[in-house]
């Protein structure tokens, strides 16, 4: 095992994570309760908000469990209890992978490769931290905005608005308790597996991440052969000719310019399947 790791999955670290988790549960809970007491006044029968909430805590089960393998991946290079934390208040692995090589990449040295310790480490969970800054400036500055879309939906209906947003709450809420127990059961478990499977095994889920974002490339460029060929060779060519962008510049630019392209093309027409001519009817 790597140094760094012994800290990154030290008790303590998990116990320090644990406020963090036990606030997002509440938080669900109290959303919950609230939702359930506020469902009468907007007419929404209890059966239908039991409904609503089991629809949410229901559909997040196939997800959560979903994300175990992507878990394992993540816990080889940042531990257990910032696997934990991150995934249980965000719940996007490659976000947080992405907000980790960045932090290793301003200390000079490949997240998880040689020369990568317990400085590295702690730089790139407070990327990871301060990633998570965005979301709440966004919810901060944007959610009344919500209020207008809200109204267009309901054309000023208040027993409607209030059925959606009640509905909506308790489907968040439930999909949250859900996905809060299985990533936490994941958690331990998944640290337990790390801990008895060989070193060869442990270095292989690194490849976990990148498997996947190729196996998704590969179904979209199959799918649309004229855009995956765009990426590739764009990629190819910063690689092998610019040769000066790092990889966490290369990748947005990879993606936002394969993105630009095909907004482009479909725009003008060239990325919509063109319709069959009509046939003259026979007599």
């Amino acid at each position: 095992m790597k140094e760094y790791l012994k800290i990154a999955n030290d008790p303590i670290l998990w116990l320090m994570c644990l406020p963090v988790v036990i606030i997002v549960a509440v938080q669900a809970i109290i959303f919950s309760k609230k939702a359930f007491q506020a469902a009468g006044s907007v007419e929404l029968t209890k059966k239908e908000a039991k409904t609503a909430f089991r629809i949410g805590a229901v559909s997040a089960i196939g997800p959560a469990v979903a994300v175990f393998v992507v878990m394992l991946g993540m816990m080889a290079v940042v531990g257990g209890p910032m696997t934990w934390l991150r995934l249980s208040v965000i719940g996007a692995a490659p976000t947080e992978l992405a907000a980790s090589t960045m932090g290793a990449k301003a200390m000079g040295v490949e997240f998880g490769g040689e020369g990568y310790g317990v400085l590295e480490y702690a730089n790139s969970v407070w990327v990871m931290t301060l990633n998570g800054i965005g979301w709440l400036l966004f919810v901060g500055l944007f959610t009344h905005k919500l209020d207008g879309l809200r109204n267009k939906i309901s054309k000023g209906d208040s027993k409607l608005t209030g059925e959606i947003g009640g509905a909506a709450t308790l489907g968040i809420a439930g999909s949250i308790i859900t996905n809060l127990i299985v990533v936490t059961i994941a958690a331990i478990a998944g640290n337990g597996i790390m801990q008895i499977l060989p070193p060869v095994v442990v270095k292989a889920f690194d490849y976990v991440l990148p498997s996947i974002f190729g196996s998704m490339f590969a179904m979209f460029a199959v799918k649309y052969p004229k855009y995956g060929a765009f990426a590739i060779g764009l990629t190819l060519f910063l690689l092998g000719v610019v040769k000066v962008l790092p990889v966490y510049v290369l990748i947005p630019v990879c993606v936002f310019s394969t993105i630009a392209f095909a907004t482009n093309s479909y725009k003008k027409g060239k990325g919509r399947p063109v319709a069959p001519k009509s046939q003259p009817a026979t007599k």
